[in-house]
């Protein structure tokens, strides 16, 4: 298939656009480059622009025939659509109207969605099914849920058919070593941890000790960045015409901040001094999920997630890469 990928100069979107390719598939990558990076994609066909304007849109998605959308794109920082609301739905929300919109006009009916576990908010029991009340908590969430309803409505208005894949912690990094995590700023807690051992950064945050778990520290279900690109490769072959189905995509397994930071010291061979800090607004206690229907459905068996593999293929690239990609991501936005 002849696929449009938004976002795919992104940190998952350029592991799946390689996957893709490996599969047999042609993808073409539709980014901004607000936070990905030319070379995550750099072999690959790259419309330079925004899902915003709607005229790069349409003429990258009438460039040629595309057989599917896979769409990446968007904000994903909790904290900061606490205090940008706005922005999140207009990114998130609007934007991925937008994008329904060029689609149904171009005669493209499949698309696969990247969507978030925090939909879900702050789930009454441990593991999450995809049948659990869905109460997102902050403005990102919401923002993805809304997009997540339009997404049931064009199916049942128009016969769009979707998969909407709602991720758990992504980490890690691919096995070559040549592609993984590079975002400024960087919130996520292995590359985080792992800038204070190449001696980045002085200590890790630990943001909340007093959470209902074990050990006090936020309970999460981290899923590395190949099985998620392998859920999108298999979820292609499970769209069904006029069908919205929503999977999650997790290890099943829960680890908590502190494990986290203790494996990132065995590995790395470093201590890591961390920092105890306030709980940041929104993060729910725990959360982690129950796979059983993306095993079902999309045939998906997560090969990587254990969280020694997650933390070992991490530290293998930023430990060769420690400037990233090295290169400014606020690139300037043009169309070829």
């Amino acid at each position: 298939m002849r696929l449009f990928v938004t976002g795919g100069a992104g940190y998952i979107g350029s592991h799946a656009v390689r996957r893709f390719r490996e599969a047999g598939h042609e993808p073409w990558v539709y980014d901004n480059l607000s936070t990905g990076h030319r070379g995550a994609v750099a072999d690959f066909p790259l419309f330079v622009g925004d899902l915003g304007d709607e005229q790069t849109l349409t003429s990258a998605l009438s460039s040629t025939q595309f057989d599917a959308v896979v769409h990446f794109a968007g904000a994903a920082l909790v904290a900061e659509s606490i205090r940008e609301p706005l922005h999140y739905f207009a990114q998130n929300t609007s934007r991925g109207v937008t994008l329904l919109t060029a689609m149904h006009r171009q005669g493209i009916n499949r698309l696969v969605m990247s969507s978030t576990c925090t939909v879900y908010g702050q789930p009454p029991g441990d593991m999450v099914r995809e049948d659990s009340p869905l109460a997102p908590i902050n403005p990102y969430a919401r923002s993805k849920l809304a997009l997540e309803w339009c997404v049931a409505d064009c199916a049942a208005a128009f016969g769009l058919g979707a998969v909407v894949l709602r991720y758990f912690n992504a980490a890690g990094a691919h096995q070559r070593g040549d592609l993984g995590e590079d975002h400024t700023p960087e919130t996520h807690l292995i590359p985080n941890a792992l800038r204070v051992a190449l001696g980045q950064e002085q200590c890790v945050h630990v943001c909340g000790t007093d959470y209902p778990t074990p050990d006090g520290t936020c309970l999460r279900d981290y899923v590395h960045v190949e099985d998620l690109a392998e859920a999108h490769l298999l979820a292609l072959e499970q769209i069904v015409p006029g069908r919205s189905v929503a999977c999650n995509l997790g290890s099943g397994s829960p680890h908590s901040v502190q494990e986290v930071i203790e494996q990132c010291r065995r590995v790395t061979g470093i201590s890591i001094p961390a920092q105890l800090s306030p709980r940041r607004p929104g993060d729910a206690a725990s959360l982690f999920a129950d796979t059983r229907r993306a095993r079902e459905l999309l045939g998906w068996e997560p090969r990587y997630s254990s969280l020694d593999n997650i933390v070992a293929s991490a530290w293998a690239w930023h430990s060769r890469h420690p400037a990233g990609y090295g290169e400014p991501q606020h690139s300037p936005i043009t169309f070829p």
